[in-house]
């Protein structure tokens, strides 16, 4: 079991165990004992299978188990438009270890997501299915914008009060999200409360002035996908630049990419795996670290800096540096290459890492929404 740690709409209701009693805010209450009633939150993405099991404390919440496996769920989907029997057979299995954690702690609410490999396999629903049978767990396949708004949420307690205009970037397996959102208006003490305020369509709830999204959009390349279309190429400096230019034309239909002059009070927020290890790897750590990552500055310059090194390394460096890892050596370059685009685009040469996305955003709406979360200062 992972240690406990503090972090800082959507509920599916766990059915209720004979003599468990429901609380005010309509959600079970634990069996005697057991402590404050507990949430999971589980993302199934194209490369990983994730979960964290938390319960709320004050306005965030601690986190008291959690679950990450790379399954490649994704794998040859680009060729078939298929998941593959032995891709399912293997997430299957790591979500056979989610439901038996589920199921030991005694979780009253889950929410548990499929992302862009489900949204799109020609055979999802049949694999969905599957999962229900051999497992009891049933999975919702979520659209883009959802995903982009539960990324937006759990990065939050990241945006600065200075920050008049946020861009937050998810770069995920299959595909990439990109919210841009007009803080301007919104006093700055309450900057990051207006983002946990976003529900579905991303409108803000609440009176008084509030955060207003720009424009967001999902390209379909993520760190699995763009790597797929550019396999073929055997330097790896022209793979690299190949990809980096193939992810920035994409951007042609998101309106702030069309102009992005400068502006006051900009921020970037990246969350995923490609953003952590590249700021582990420019940290030096040996052994992840996640309070020395979530929250850190980057500057495009720093940022540079360790692609490059990771192009001098070259395949079989990567494959063997512990700063990148085993299970991510073959997409590092890949999400490298849209992190670089991202960074050559927009009107900053700073970028704030998060080591937060998806289950965070997915935590804090559930609890959100049950009314368990106390309001910050």
């Amino acid at each position: 079991m992972a240690p406990e740690r503090p972090l800082g709409a959507d509920a599916t209701p766990v059915p209720v165990e004979q003599g468990r009693s429901l609380s005010r805010s309509g959600v079970p209450s634990p069996p005697e004992g057991r402590g404050p009633a507990l949430y999971a939150a589980l993302d199934l993405g194209t490369n990983s299978c994730r979960m964290l099991i938390a319960h709320p404390t004050g306005a965030q919440f601690t986190v008291t188990d959690s679950f990450s496996k790379t399954v490649q769920l994704g794998a040859g989907l680009e060729a078939s438009g298929r998941l593959s029997r032995t891709s399912m057979t293997r997430t299957i299995q790591a979500l056979r270890i989610c439901q038996k954690k589920i199921e030991k702690s005694g979780v009253t609410r889950m929410r548990l997501v499929a992302t862009e490999a489900c949204r799109r396999a020609r055979n999802s629903r049949e694999f969905i299915r599957q999962v229900r049978r051999e497992t009891g767990m049933s999975l919702e396949i979520i659209t883009p914008e959802e995903e982009a708004r539960l990324a937006v949420v759990s990065c939050a307690p990241l945006v600065s009060p200075q920050t008049e205009q946020l861009l937050v970037v998810d770069i995920g397996g299959g595909s990439t999200e990109l919210v841009w959102i007009d803080l301007s208006e919104v006093p700055p003490e309450e900057r990051a409360k207006s983002i946990m305020r976003m529900r579905m369509g991303f409108n803000a709830q609440g009176a008084g002035p509030s955060a207003r999204v720009v424009d967001w959009i999902s390209v379909k390349l993520g760190v699995a996908t763009l790597k797929d279309q550019f396999q073929d190429v055997e330097d790896d400096a022209a793979r690299f630049a190949l990809m980096s230019w193939f992810f920035e034309e994409n951007l042609a239909s998101f309106s702030p990419y069309q102009n992005p002059g400068p502006r006051r009070g900009f921020q970037i927020i990246g969350t995923s795996g490609t953003v952590t290890t590249v700021a582990a790897s420019w940290l030096g750590l040996k052994r992840y670290d996640r309070a020395k990552v979530d929250g850190l500055e980057m500057t495009s310059g720093q940022i540079d800096g360790v692609i490059r090194d990771y192009l001098a390394l070259g395949p079989d460096g990567r494959r063997s540096d512990p700063r990148i890892g085993r299970d991510r050596h073959t997409l590092i370059m890949s999400g490298a290459a849209i992190l670089q685009a991202l960074m050559r685009i927009w009107p900053t040469d700073r970028l704030s890492v998060a080591d937060r996305g998806l289950r965070e955003g997915l935590l804090y709406a559930q609890m959100s929404a049950d009314g368990v979360l106390e309001e910050g200062p």
